[in-house]
């Protein structure tokens, strides 16, 4: 960070609290009201957190190396516009004589995915003098723009629960913290909000479908370009939830039972299909590369966990043990243990650094949530819940699969923190939903509960 970031920041916060307090009144209610500028707070505080920390903790890491890069762009528009935006449009890796002499400047120019957040940077850049802390709280509010359509979504089925919900989007430390600021996962966080937001209107809802199908193009496009191992994992269960909520909607519960199974296989196969084709021709993430994609991560991953650069950068023996993965028919082998490494860990007596104690009694908080519905419900009538719960399904399929995924290819916990930050919201947001459908024995509860609801919501 430099010198105009201590004048502009303050500046441009300003301006960026101005409009989220003239779209407010737009997006909110009486009930939703008073989680926006917070939610939004929390956004700014981990954005800016966010580069404090490779700053001066870390001593730098991806969040500078896209704001360095970006700035041979935005030297490029002041040379030649025309040049800029051809840098900005790029997307093959290939640079004419034009572009040249300003693509060797910029080691990431050929690799898609962090080439596209440098594009990013590059085009704010432009608004607020190529300033870092700027550029981060603009990251943030499209973030943050995502995030509060995933949680208005949530509450037109659940709007009871606007409380709960707010905390499970808003609200977790690793997510507001890594989900924020000039980062790939800050895009995607936002990206994944307006797709479930897009799903809902276009095939639950049936409402606003010229919105929704831009919502899904764009944000589609985002994730594709990024991060398509979200795009991968979440259009099976997103399938799954479709087609099980149009069941949930059968009046027979004798039919409603004979069709929930053949929906159930229907969704999934169909969503199935759709992430092949998506995943097909990546270089990646096409199904039938998984195996050197997964293998090469993981190894890669686990042993700069123990180099001596990491420990000294408070990352050092975080790794941990998956067992060889050769390709996706050992998936069922090794997803019990993903499972656990992805949902439950680091426990309290891996932390090695603050970073990963923070994370660490998140874990504590999200484990206590878990065991509690269990204990409360017992096992086998939780999982009858699951299954018969349209939302809670999608949740818990989508948690599960990302748990997998990214325990079997991060190979330590300073990756594997920041990869799973998608599934938090969804994963917490199930755990809500479950509590609160375990009986209540308190008379007085009972009336809380029996209070009619104001559901007049919102709608962006």
């Amino acid at each position: 960070m430099e010198l105009k970031d201590l004048f502009l920041t303050p500046l441009y916060l300003g301006l960026l609290y101005g409009l989220a307090f003239a779209l407010r009144k737009r997006f909110t209610n009486a009930l939703t009201k008073k989680y926006f500028i917070p939610a939004l707070t929390v956004k700014f505080f981990g954005a800016i957190s966010l580069g404090l920390i490779y700053q001066f903790y870390y001593g730098g890491g991806d969040t500078m190396n896209y704001y360095n890069e970006s700035k041979t762009i935005h030297e490029a528009f002041f040379d030649s516009p025309s040049v800029g935006i051809k840098l900005l449009l790029s997307a093959d890796g290939i640079a004419d004589g034009s572009m040249a002499k300003y693509a060797v400047q910029m080691h990431w120019f050929a690799a898609e995915t962090e080439y596209f957040i440098v594009k990013v940077c590059g085009f704010l850049g432009l608004f607020c003098f190529h300033t870092y802390s700027v550029m981060a709280l603009m990251f943030a509010f499209i973030s943050f723009s995502g995030v509060w359509a995933l949680y208005n979504t949530f509450l037109r089925l659940y709007p009871r629960l606007y409380k709960q919900l707010a905390i499970a989007v808003f609200f977790i430390p690793s997510v507001f913290f890594w989900g924020s600021g000039i980062s790939k996962d800050a895009l995607c966080l936002g990206a994944l909000g307006w797709m479930f937001f897009a799903f809902y209107n276009l095939f639950v809802a049936r409402t606003k479908l010229i919105h929704a199908i831009v919502a899904i193009l764009v944000a589609g496009f985002v994730l594709k370009s990024v991060k398509i191992y979200i795009l991968i994992s979440f259009i099976p269960p997103v399938m799954l939830w479709v087609t099980t909520q149009y069941s949930a909607r059968i009046r027979s519960g004798a039919l409603r039972a004979l069709v929930m199974p053949i929906m159930i296989v229907l969704g999934g196969a169909v969503g199935l299909a759709v992430s092949q084709s998506v995943a097909s021709g990546n270089k990646n993430y096409d199904f039938d590369k998984i195996e050197d994609r997964a293998t090469v991560a993981s190894t890669y991953h686990n042993s700069i966990s123990h180099s001596d650069t990491d420990k000294g950068r408070g990352m050092g023996n975080s790794g941990y043990a998956m067992d060889d993965f050769t390709g996706p028919a050992d998936i069922p082998k090794l997803a019990p243990k993903a499972i656990v490494i992805g949902l439950f860990r680091p426990f309290m007596w891996e932390v090695s650094n603050p970073v990963m104690l923070l994370s660490g009694l998140e874990i504590l908080w999200i484990t206590y949530l878990t065991i509690q519905v269990f204990r409360k419900t017992g096992l086998f009538r939780t999982f009858g819940r699951i299954g018969s719960t349209p939302l809670v399904l999608f949740c818990i399929v989508f948690s599960l699969l990302f748990a997998i995924g990214t325990a079997i290819t991060s190979g330590n916990f300073g990756n594997l923190v920041r990869y799973r930050i998608p599934m938090w919201p969804f994963y917490v947001t199930a755990l809500f939903i479950l509590q609160d459908s375990i009986p209540v024995k308190s008379k007085k509860r009972r009336r809380l509960i029996a209070q009619p609801v104001n559901r007049q919501f919102a709608s962006i």
